[in-house]
């Protein structure tokens, strides 16, 4: 049984890993066995200190520093980790940033990047890594959705207008790629303990107390949490599974919710 979760010899490209719950997954995908290569754009020190942290755990791992939403830094990218580590078997398109402004307000500058980030690097990161995974007979796509791929929230429209969008481009991608042995699900995951959402994990914030009450499972996701569905979308277990979105949300999505007082 062990052996089909076992990703010994694969290699695992995880975008927009250098903190948070791309981390995690990296994290994940090595305990199984994958080699790791983890991109960000931001800062080359975060690369480097998220590359440290991974060859601190024992795990084999390299850092490339290009955005997913500049097509010919993505090409580069692709070939240059292509040549110098491995070819790339499991690719998690988890880069993605949020701006939190209602849509009256919003510049169409600040709309247009989380619709880039999210949604079309998506597309521009996914192609040159799956034109290759082609030619070599198939692959794994992991694409990091939301339960903003299901539900609106105020001041979040162009993140589930991204989201959205994702689950549908992860549906399309798993229908044209199906026949060549490639893999496209998506991960949604719930409301997680990471140091973005610490300000608001406190007692007594409305939000805090929001969340845990609207959560059937009664607390925040560890962004451990997210590292088993991570393994199995990326192993042989899933061979047969293609244009899901697997939600890791402690139960939010499967309820209306029940009133405060109960």
């Amino acid at each position: 049984m062990p052996s089909l979760f076992d990703l010994t010899g694969k290699l695992a490209l995880v975008t927009g890993a250098t903190h948070g719950l791309g981390l995690a997954m990296a994290e994940g995908l090595g305990m199984a066995g994958a080699r790791l290569v983890i991109t960000g754009h931001s800062s080359q020190q975060k690369l480097d200190d998220a590359v440290a942290h991974l060859r601190n755990k024992g795990f084999d791992a390299s850092g490339y520093l290009f955005n997913v939403t500049d097509e010919a830094a993505v090409a580069d990218g692709v070939g240059q980790i292509e040549s110098e580590c491995a070819p790339i078997d499991i690719l998690v398109n988890n880069a993605g940033i949020i701006r939190r402004v209602p849509l009256l307000e919003m510049e169409l500058k600040d709309w247009q990047q989380v619709i880039d980030t999210n949604l079309t690097g998506v597309f521009t990161m996914s192609r040159p890594v799956v034109r290759k995974m082609i030619e070599r007979g198939g692959g794994k796509v992991i694409n990091i959705c939301s339960m903003m791929s299901e539900l609106g929230r105020d001041s979040v429209s162009a993140y589930a207008a991204a989201k959205g969008g994702l689950k549908m481009l992860t549906r399309n991608m798993a229908t044209e790629w199906a026949r060549h042995n490639i893999q496209v699900n998506g991960i949604g995951p719930g409301y997680f303990a990471t140091s973005q959402t610490a300000p608001i994990r406190v007692d007594g914030h409305p939000f805090n107390e929001f969340i845990l009450s609207r959560t059937p499972a009664g607390r925040w996701g560890n962004p451990e949490d997210l590292q088993g569905t991570a393994i199995f979308l990326a192993s042989d277990a899933s061979n047969f599974v293609t244009g899901q979105i697997v939600y890791v949300d402690g139960g939010i999505l499967a309820t209306i919710g029940k009133p405060s007082n109960e």
